[in-house]
């Protein structure tokens, strides 16, 4: 089961990675994961992450009082209303695209109703 949880870890940290140079894909919501995972299989490498002077304070906010960042927020909301509108721009089918922003809407009122730092 160790294993499970370090392959996880790792594809997670790796998606983290590349949505730093991304920037509609989330990077803090991925380490989350990492971290969830790794502590359950590298403890060592869950703690580094955590140590991170860029992602930790997030992360740590995050896992001891549940609070996202109001910049985080506003980047998230953002990046979730240009993947519909580009969405709608390269025509996709309606059905898709309304299910798209039904999924970002949902998110997105979650999102804004977490306590902010």
């Amino acid at each position: 089961m160790r294993y499970l949880w370090l392959s996880v870890g790792w594809l997670a940290l790796t998606l983290g990675v590349i949505g730093v140079f991304l920037p509609v894909m989330p990077t803090v919501p991925f380490l989350l994961v990492a971290v969830w995972a790794f502590a359950r299989s590298s403890p060592r490498i869950s703690a580094r992450i955590m140590r991170d002077p860029r992602f930790g304070p997030p992360i740590r906010a995050w896992r001891k009082r549940g609070v996202i960042g109001r910049a985080a927020k506003i980047w998230a909301v953002a990046a979730m209303s240009a993947g519909v509108c580009w969405s709608l721009w390269l025509g996709l089918d309606p059905r898709l695209v309304a299910a798209q922003t039904l999924i970002c809407a949902v998110i997105g009122l979650w999102l804004v109703t977490r306590p902010e730092v």
